[in-house]
């Protein structure tokens, strides 16, 4: 079955939750109207990036709530996914992809790599999350990853191989400013990541990524949909806020898989064998 996925490139304010719902509503409006199926927005969208020690007030649970009251009605209609920050069953602080689909409210994927190098602490505020599989939708099962994530060459392994034929990361990539070329480095990087990994587990993979300024640092936004041969469908624009639509084809991922065979001939039972003989080399 085809469907349309929008992304919706937003700006987020810092600790607002309420603010940020309100302006998510819009797009999810606005994404209804123009016929997606299904509508992304980026890491920690009903949050912001930079909550550090108001992790605990803004947490919440994959549960019916009042806060959640207008994204389960509309997912009657639309697949909403959004990151925010989650408590766990266990009191634990996540920064979490929120999956809202026919009046339900789903916890889809907890962050696992949590950086700590430059501008990055997420360590101090959030746990890391502790499970890796291919999440179950109306549309087939999806992989969900969380910025950070999808730099762990595995993550994206093990959703393909566990079913996902559409990879999305919701991302808060800040900028970063080399080279001497008229081109953004960092879009430039990332968008040559996203062909690469569409390429080789022959997926689709989704890049929802944010725009705005937090506390002087700056989101390039620039999110795009690639298909499963690596073809670019559409990328957003640079530095301000925008929606894209693209097509999901399970025709498009049969195609890519039967006439380049290489994902269907890997042998992860092989690759886990020789990664254990690795280990076992590496502690010796």
């Amino acid at each position: 079955m085809k469907y349309r996925i929008a992304i919706a490139q937003v700006d987020s304010a810092v600790g607002d939750l309420k603010k940020n719902i309100k302006h998510h509503l819009e797009y999810v409006r606005k994404a209804i109207v123009q016929r997606a199926d299904v509508i992304v927005f980026p890491e920690l969208s009903m949050t912001g990036y930079s909550v550090k020690d108001l992790n605990w007030d803004l947490a919440l649970r994959a549960e019916r709530q009042t806060v959640f009251s207008e994204f389960l009605k509309l997912s009657k209609h639309i697949t909403i996914i959004a990151g925010g920050v989650e408590e766990g069953e266990n009191f634990g602080i996540y920064n979490s992809a929120f999956l809202f689909e026919d009046g339900q409210v789903h916890s889809a994927h907890r962050k696992r790599y949590l950086p700590t190098y430059g501008m990055f602490e997420e360590n101090r505020y959030f746990s890391p999350g502790t499970d890796i599989r291919a999440f179950p939708s109306r549309f087939g099962k999806l992989g969900i990853l969380i910025c950070e994530d999808l730099w762990h060459l595995p993550l994206p392994y093990i959703l393909a191989q566990d079913g996902a034929g559409v990879i999305i990361s919701l991302t808060a990539s800040p900028t970063r400013l080399s080279g001497s070329g008229e081109e953004l480095s960092t879009a430039a990087v990332n968008h040559e990541q996203h062909r690469a990994y569409a390429r080789l587990l022959s997926s689709y993979l989704v890049f929802a990524n944010r725009v705005g300024v937090e506390d002087g640092v700056n989101f390039w936004g620039g999110s795009q949909i690639v298909g499963p041969s690596g073809d670019t469908i559409v990328t957003a624009a640079l530095f301000k806020e925008d929606m894209i639509i693209g097509e999901i084809d399970p025709q498009e991922l049969r195609r890519a898989r039967r006439f380049s065979r290489h994902f269907l001939d890997d042998a992860p039972e092989f690759t886990i064998q020789q990664l254990k003989n690795a280990l076992k080399r590496s502690t010796k």
